[in-house]
């Protein structure tokens, strides 16, 4: 079973209520879904007590708690896994923030967090509420922003999962980054 179609065929069972369909889909996903949590855990300080295994299985468990998922393939569904992913990390960085004695979050430079600079838990923290506060204002830009930086995507991927062109998300990228730069500098910086 490695048909291309067989990854939708399955989430459309699983939408649609089989039972079965989430033991078959497991096998065919994991290696890309591992691709996508290492690319995050590259991100990630030193020491993370995550690993790439863990994230797969925190985000997988959370993707297929989703009983009114209505999953429109594979692309979709790796979209998505992304996302959950990088919401298992801000958890995970959030808790650990809550753990040490006084620490307070600061604020942190875009360029080098998306320069693929080590983030800290305060760094991993900062970048999600600003994100969120970007999708309030503009959810394509946060949701190139995601695809991108978290998932790893090329811009023609992004293209292609959001159904726009590739200068459309080129424009979005440069837009978000500037938008988050100011946004994680704070108002002093500009």
């Amino acid at each position: 079973m490695d048909e291309p179609g067989d990854v939708t065929r399955l989430l459309h069972e699983l939408t649609a209520g089989r039972a079965g369909a989430i033991d078959d889909l497991f096998p065919l996903v994991y290696d890309e879904l591992h691709r996508i949590a290492s690319r995050h855990m590259r991100r990630e300080g030193e020491g993370h007590t995550l690993q790439p295994t863990a994230l797969v299985n925190e985000a997988y468990l959370k993707l297929v708690d989703q009983t009114r998922a209505e999953w429109d393939g594979r692309t979709h569904f790796l979209c998505v896994a992304s996302s959950a992913m990088r919401r298992v990390l801000v958890d995970h960085a959030r808790g650990r923030l809550r753990q040490k004695r006084g620490a307070e979050l600061r604020r942190v430079d875009i360029d080098d967090v998306l320069e693929h600079v080590a983030a800290s838990d305060r760094d991993v923290v900062e970048l999600h509420e600003a994100l969120d506060r970007l999708a309030a204002l503009d959810e394509r830009q946060a949701r190139v922003v995601e695809l991108r930086f978290f998932g790893g995507m090329s811009v023609e991927e992004t293209a292609a999962a959001l159904g726009v062109s590739r200068r459309t998300v080129e424009g979005e990228w440069t837009h978000a980054k500037a938008w988050l730069g100011l946004e994680l500098r704070g108002p002093a910086a500009t």
